[in-house]
Parts: C-alpha cells; structure tokens; sequence
C-alpha cells in the first residue's frame, strides 16, 4: 500500500510542479495577499463585549457601569469576583474590555478626591481597542461633569473620575499585529481549496481518469494521494507566510509554534475536504476555481475578519458556527499575540476538529461514487 501511495505522491508533486502557471500560484498569491492585506485591511467596530469586576461595590460604580451599558457601545456579558478573573476572560476572548473598581472608590469621590477606574483593553485588535477607548473615555468624562454641581449651589467639593487605560498583548495597537495572523489564515483556506479543488477535475480534462480507476490503488489510497500533497504545500505555505509576518512586518509570535504547526493541521482538514468536496462537484477546472471563490468570499465574511460576529444578526451569526475559519482565526490570534496555550485554546480546536471530521467524511463518501 505504502509504495503505491508514495507513487501516487510522486506523481502529483510532479503534475503540479511542471505547470508554471500553477507553480507561480504556490508562491506569489501567498505573499502578494500578504502584503495588500497587511498594509490595506481596515474595519469599524460598533459593539464591545465588556467584562467588570466591581470591588468597591458601590452606587456610584453601578451607576458608572450602567451608563456603559446604557450608551450602546458597550454591551456587560461578564463579571469577575478577582483581577485574575478579568484576565482569564481576556485570555479566552470572552471580553474585549473590562473595568475594573478598587476599593475606595466612592469614598474617594464623597471627599472630593479624583477616583481611579481602570479600564483593560484587549490590543489584538487594535481597531476595537481604539474605538473603546475612545467611547469609554467619553463616557467618564460626562459622568465627571455631571458629579459637578451647578456654580451658584455651595456645597462641598466633589471629585472626579480618572480613566486608567492599559492596552494588553497589543499595547502599541498595532492594526497590522491583528490583521496579518488572520491574513495567514485565508491564504492557508484559499490555498488548500484551489488545488484540492481542481484535482479531480484536472484529471477527468485531460484524460487521465480511467487510467488511475484501472490502476492497482484502492480508493482511500487515491484520495489520501489526491490531499496530502496539498496538505504538504499548505504547511510549506504556513511556514513562509508566518516568517514573513514575523520578520518583515515584525507581528510578535508569542505561543508555541508545535501548537500553530498543529492547530494548521486540525484546519486543513476542513479546507481539504470542503475542496475535495467541490472537486467532485465540478465538470471543468473553470467551474471548480469559480465554486472556491464563491465559497471562500461568505467564509470572510461570516469569519469576524471583516465584521465583528456579535454585530451580525441573530441568525447569521449560527451560520458562523459552522465555518473553520471563525475558530481558527481566535487559535492563530491568541498563538501569535497572547501567546495562549491548549488549555485555552482546546474549545475551538475541539470545534474544528468536528467540522473537519465531518465535512471529510461526507466529501470521501461523495468521491467514492464519483469513482463508482
């Protein structure tokens, strides 16, 4: 079996290494969407998942943390009884800011001192992480001018709100840190579905079908023939593109490259079946490039590279569930920026490794009657 799957192999690589056309795609789409991502992509931001911890536990916090919520830029999703606790739902990304109130708080506001409230921005995406601040900022500036009394009432003094930013895994805000992880992403699923995508039908175009259904290969051997080739150059792609990220763009690489190397290969599973899949599909290698670029343009979209997720409609967003490229874009994220290890990360893997389990299966069984 061995020997005739390394034939099989060999045979591929050669087939698409004699094509320039085809040899010129491995290497320059990779880096030419690098570099126009990189440098070009920009979003907006209109909701912000917001996490507190509230450890003064006082009217003047709550009502602080409800004209936060009230503003309609920030939505309260969590609440930590410690500062570890805020930290954990950075890490995982449940949050994408929290306030923090220490102790004080409101007595340092009832003697007229100016009371601290810390606000912790996740940098790795550097748009939201502007944007809240900006938004947060506003916000307990018009609280600080409404603890003010009117000029012509005596009273005693009263203090002020002073807004503490501390930006974490990004704290330049660096737009390109947040873009190009997710940039390697897309290249790795575009990739893997226009050669998977064109291998069955490249065949069938140029005759050479019935000669690999007469020959001695099973069909898991044809199909393991048919992927691992793309697999390979995919990993190979991996490797290029995050050394260009890292030493041209100088994006930090802060996690195990063993987990990125193996979260890739949880991803791939998916890209390849959902190509092999369209392969089986398609008539002419015209219709397979167009089927890959119709899927590949909604999997963007319905990512949160573009949009955030939790500004779509309720309904869209189930549809994100079903896409690979949502959960790999928070591994790839959090293995370059927070440098996240399994423990946090082992939610999405999980949920990639079913989605590319189940799409191979069903692309397998469809190409094995294709061949019948």
């Amino acid at each position: 079996m061995w020997e005739r799957l390394r034939h099989m192999i060999v045979k591929e690589f050669i087939q698409i290494l004699r094509e320039p056309r085809l040899r010129a795609m491995l290497v320059l789409p990779p880096i030419v969407q690098l570099v126009i991502f990189g440098y070009a992509a920009t979003t907006d931001v209109t909701l912000v998942a917001t996490g507190v911890a509230d450890f003064d536990g006082s009217q003047e916090t709550r009502e602080l943390v409800r004209r936060f919520e009230s503003s309609g830029y920030f939505r309260v999703v969590r609440s930590a009884a410690s500062a570890g606790g805020l930290r954990d739902m950075l890490d995982r990304g449940q949050v994408k800011i929290a306030l923090q109130f220490d102790p004080g708080f409101a007595r340092d506001l009832r003697r007229g001192r100016t009371a601290v409230v810390q606000l912790l921005v996740d940098g790795t995406d550097s748009n939201t992480a502007t944007v809240a601040a900006s938004y947060a900022g506003r916000i307990v500036q018009q609280y600080s001018l409404a603890l003010e009394p009117p000029a012509a009432v005596a009273v005693r003094p009263v203090g002020s709100v002073d807004l503490r930013l501390r930006a974490w895994y990004n704290p330049d805000l660096r737009s390109r840190n947040y873009f190009v992880p997710a940039v390697i992403a897309m290249v790795i699923m575009l990739t893997a579905l226009q050669l998977t995508s064109m291998a069955i039908v490249r065949e069938r175009e140029i005759g050479t079908m019935e000669q690999l259904l007469v020959s001695p290969l099973r069909p898991a051997e044809l199909i393991l023939g048919k992927t691992l080739p793309f697999g390979l150059i995919a990993f190979a792609d991996v490797a290029l593109i995050t050394a260009i990220a890292v030493f041209w763009f100088e994006v930090p690489i802060r996690g195990s490259l063993w987990l990125l190397f193996g979260a890739t290969l949880v991803y791939l599973l998916s890209a390849l079946g959902i190509g092999l899949f369209i392969s089986t599909i398609s008539r002419t290698q015209q219709q397979a490039l167009m089927s890959t670029f119709l899927f590949f343009q909604p999997t963007i979209l319905l990512s949160g590279f573009v949009f955030p997720i939790q500004n779509m409609p309720q309904a869209i967003q189930y549809l994100t569930y079903a896409n690979p490229l949502r959960y790999f874009l928070v591994v790839i994220r959090g293995i370059f920026l927070k440098g996240n290890d399994l423990a946090v990360l082992w939610p999405q893997l999980l949920a990639l490794l079913a989605i590319g389990a189940t799409v191979f299966t069903v692309s397998v069984l469809r190409f094995r009657r294709t061949l019948e």
